[in-house]
């Protein structure tokens, strides 16, 4: 693994950019059911129990959830139980693996190429319609949400914290 061939780690940051898996459950196959969880949350799984050894002991780890989690709407089953999913698994090895500090990002609805499932004309509204229900008026930056993981890797003093960038959606 090529953590092994870099050596000691400050950080690791785990996310995923592929297009969200929406839709009603009854039209879900459990295989591509069963591939997002695969890539969101096994892979990251996977990806921070072959990391930690090379870990520095005040180091941070850093995954990626969503506004699914705690606000999902029809149709977005497996996106919530994917946001859900790692938010109990950061909490979890904040304690496991302290005093390496264990953090999550939560996005809201971002401009980015999660969201290349829909058509430019879709994507667009969107963002406008998400945008206009925000406290915000608007949908977020990628370069926002990236600065919430420096944030956590830069705080010493944040664990099992789970920090949400999503424009107030969660409050609307």
């Amino acid at each position: 693994m090529i953590v092994s061939e870099i050596g000691c780690l400050d950080h690791l940051v785990y996310t995923a950019g592929e297009s969200l898996q929406l839709g009603p459950i009854a039209d879900t196959s459990v295989s591509v059911a069963r591939g997002a969880l695969e890539l969101r949350v096994w892979s990251a799984f996977m990806a921070i129990k072959y990391a930690v050894p090379h870990i520095h002991q005040h180091g941070s780890i850093v995954s990626t959830s969503g506004a699914a989690g705690p606000r999902p709407q029809a149709g977005w089953s497996v996106a919530a139980l994917i946001c859900s999913g790692m938010e109990g698994l950061a909490r979890a090895l904040a304690i496991e693996l302290a005093p390496i500090r264990v953090n999550v990002v939560r996005p809201g609805v971002v401009r980015s190429d999660l969201w290349n499932s829909f058509d430019q004309t879709e994507r667009g509204a969107l963002y406008e319609t998400v945008g206009a229900g925000q406290p915000t008026g608007r949908v977020g930056e990628a370069t926002e949400v990236a600065a919430s993981y420096l944030y956590l890797m830069a705080s010493g003093y944040s664990t099992g914290s789970i920090v949400t960038v999503d424009g107030g959606a969660v409050l609307a």
